[in-house]
C-alpha cells in the first residue's frame, strides 16, 4: 500500500515510508526514516526529471525545504510506460513529521512542469501525536 500517490500530466509519483529503528537514537532526539519512491510515466510523451523540491515538517511545525538536481544522483528519462524507483532517507529530531514536494519535469519537446509528490507521514510506530 502506498502512503501517497499523485499524478500530474501523466507522471505518477507513489511513496512508501518506513521507520528505520536501527539508525534511530530516540534518547538523543534522532529518528531516521526511509522512503521508497516510484515515478511512472503514464502519459503519452517521454519526460525527464530535472530537479527536486521537498518540504519536510517535523512534529513541532518546523519546516525545512530541500532543493537540488535530480534524485539519488540521477535525472531519469522515462518513455511512456517506463518507471524509475529509488530509496532515500530523512532524519528528524521528532518521532513524526511529514514530507511533500514536487519534481521539475521536462518533456522531450521542451515543456517544463512540476509533478506533485503527495504529502506522506514519517512516524515511529509507537509515537503518539
Amino acid at each position: 500500500m502506498d502512503d501517497s500517490k499523485a499524478t500530474t500530466r501523466g507522471v505518477e509519483v507513489s511513496v512508501q515510508a518506513s521507520f528505520v529503528a536501527e539508525r534511530s537514537q530516540p534518547a538523543l532526539g534522532r529518528w531516521f526514516f526511509a522512503y521508497r519512491i516510484r515515478i511512472a510515466n503514464r502519459g503519452e510523451v517521454p519526460v525527464q526529471l530535472l530537479t527536486r523540491h521537498w518540504v519536510i515538517t517535523d512534529a513541532h511545525g518546523n519546516v525545512e525545504e530541500v532543493r537540488g538536481p535530480g534524485v539519488v544522483g540521477e535525472q531519469p528519462h522515462l518513455a511512456p510506460g517506463e518507471a524509475f524507483e529509488y530509496t532515500s532517507f530523512c532524519p528528524l529530531t521528532t518521532p513524526f513529521g511529514t514530507m511533500e514536494g514536487s519534481y521539475e519535469m521536462v518533456t522531450d519537446n521542451g515543456e517544463r512542469f512540476w509533478a506533485a509528490i503527495g504529502r506522506f507521514t514519517l512516524s515511529e510506530p509507537l509515537a503518539v501525536n
